[in-house]
């Protein structure tokens, strides 16, 4: 049966992380991602709370705050490919198979020039060295994504990670899975009400996504992994706070049961 996962959740101050890792596994998730931790021994940590309840580490969110620099003849541009190739370290320090990445940020990210080009080779040669596949997700641009998947078109360890909340609140109309398929190694599932830049990361079923078509594109691609929640109990720009009177327990119940009705449209289990 096809694994069920979400990110790993900060929610109330108090609840140790070998606590969210038990509530995960206790209500049907399997495998889960975070971020790159601000030190390698808060990731070390992460990993044996995970471990220790038998929750699989699929990936690690590479950081994209100035993502576009990546792209420039800056300073900044060079410190991001570093800060790229300490992620790539971290997903193998954890044993993540999968590192996601922004090809850019904001909603005027810069075309992909020569020097981006090259930066973007060098990263991908040096997760290629460490056994970690870069899964380049999905944002405001296609312009980038598409170069990405044509640049690396024969590269084994590039694939796509759909974000289906991201195709309807940032690029409404154009429909990724279509183009980028064959190449999708991992999801970012939620759901939001399709009011652009609105990226609520809602439970799905909550928002106005369209999960009948959403489904059907997963199970008519050959993706047979895990499928993994991105939702947030609480909006990080304070838009809304749809959750603020749920538990953790609550909260991970809800998400679990969405999950398995996905998986239940899907493959039919």
């Amino acid at each position: 049966m096809r694994r069920l996962g979400i990110n790993l959740l900060g929610f109330e101050k108090g609840i140790s992380l070998e606590d969210r890792a038990r509530m995960m596994k206790d209500v049907g998730f399997e495998a889960t991602f975070t971020g790159v931790a601000q030190t390698a021994s808060r990731q070390a940590e992460i990993a044996e709370a995970l471990a220790k309840h038998g929750i699989f580490y699929e990936s690690l969110h590479a950081p994209f705050d100035h993502m576009n620099d990546i792209w420039l003849d800056v300073e900044g541009g060079q410190l991001m490919l570093d800060e790229l190739k300490t992620s790539v370290d971290r997903c193998g320090m954890v044993n993540a198979p999968i590192l996601v990445v922004h090809l850019s940020n904001t909603s005027t990210p810069p075309p992909p020039t020569d020097m981006g080009r090259r930066r973007f080779i060098e990263f991908v040669e040096y997760a290629a060295a460490k056994n970690v596949k870069i899964a380049f997700e999905n944002m405001r641009s296609l312009a980038n994504i598409a170069w990405a998947f044509e640049e690396f078109d024969q590269a084994e360890n590039v694939g796509f990670c759909w974000d289906c909340g991201h195709e309807y609140c940032f690029t409404p109309g154009l429909h990724f899975m279509p183009l980028f398929e064959k190449k999708l190694i991992i999801t970012h599932i939620h759901d939001n009400n399709r009011e652009y830049d609105r990226d609520r990361h809602l439970i799905p079923f909550d928002g106005d996504l369209p999960f009948d078509l959403i489904t059907k594109q997963i199970k008519e691609s050959d993706f047979k992994g895990t499928l993994m929640l991105e939702t947030f109990p609480r909006y990080q720009e304070g838009i809304f706070d749809s959750y603020q009177d749920y538990t953790i327990e609550k909260y991970l119940i809800r998400s679990a049961e969405a999950a398995k009705k996905l998986r239940t449209m899907i493959d039919g289990e």
